[in-house]
């Protein structure tokens, strides 16, 4: 005995023309969202490790420029690149210093920082972890409006196969279940695949935006440990021997 079923992939096919372009516009956010969820993981995840490693490496190394050069070989960390922008607008900082006072320098008596100076650079790590933030939440917004839009294109989709159907039985006379099941099914459908797609993202959206909380956490903390170094260590005179420790440049 042969049993006379559609598939859903025959419905699909077997399905209007408003149907099937619902169901490719559902498939495109879906894979779409998918493509930004993959990435976003494998790259929060380089992210955490990366982050976790130069935190170590800082914490046990008192020479900048080693911190530097190691900062500059991670590709995802972002407390690294905090450090890297604090640095550069510190080596700035001294430059300028050094061609006001090449005599005070060069006798290497001392060497420090103004409130000016460490203020400076406290604006330029703030202002690149704001960018870091706004790196990390790039194409979230998609994940959040395929959430929020996906089962109303599905629920479009639906209303109009319900409609046509109900169209073409009163066209026809006759409303039987055999009539009327094949386009009440196939109008389901869309309905399921804006789920299928709005699902997915919702989830991954809440938890990659938990991510960036964590990472913006770390970000903030590192960049309070950079400034109080940099305050402890330059923003007062200190003696040449502690300069040769420090061997900043």
């Amino acid at each position: 005995m042969v049993e006379n079923t559609l598939s859903v992939a025959d419905l699909m096919m077997n399905s209007s023309a408003m149907a099937k372009g619902v169901l490719f516009l559902l498939l495109l956010f879906s894979v779409i969202s998918w493509a930004i969820i993959l990435q976003k993981y494998f790259f929060f995840k380089n992210a955490t490790n990366e982050d976790r490693r130069f935190c170590s490496y800082f914490s046990k190394s008192t020479n900048f420029l080693n911190i530097h050069d190691y900062a500059r070989e991670l590709k995802y960390s972002t407390v690294a690149r905090i450090f890297l922008i604090g640095y550069r607008e510190l080596y700035v900082f001294q430059e300028l210093a050094k061609s006001e006072n090449t005599k005070r320098y060069s006798s290497e008596s001392e060497k420090f920082l103004s409130a000016r100076d460490l203020k400076g650079v406290s604006l330029a790590v703030n202002k690149s972890i704001n960018a870091e933030i706004s790196r990390l939440s790039r194409r979230l917004d998609f994940l959040a409006t395929t959430g929020s839009t996906a089962p109303f294109i599905g629920l479009f989709g639906t209303v109009w196969g319900i409609m046509t159907s109900f169209s073409a039985i009163g066209f026809q006379g006759s409303a039987s279940i055999g009539g009327v099941a094949p386009g009440i099914a196939e109008a389901l459908i869309a309905t399921a695949a804006g789920l299928v797609a709005a699902i997915p993202a919702v989830v991954f959206y809440n938890y990659l935006s938990d991510k960036i909380r964590i990472l913006t956490s770390n970000m903030d903390d590192f960049s309070q440990d950079f400034l109080y170094l940099l305050e402890k260590n330059f923003s007062k005179e200190i003696s040449p021997a502690q300069m040769d420790d420090l061997d900043l440049f």
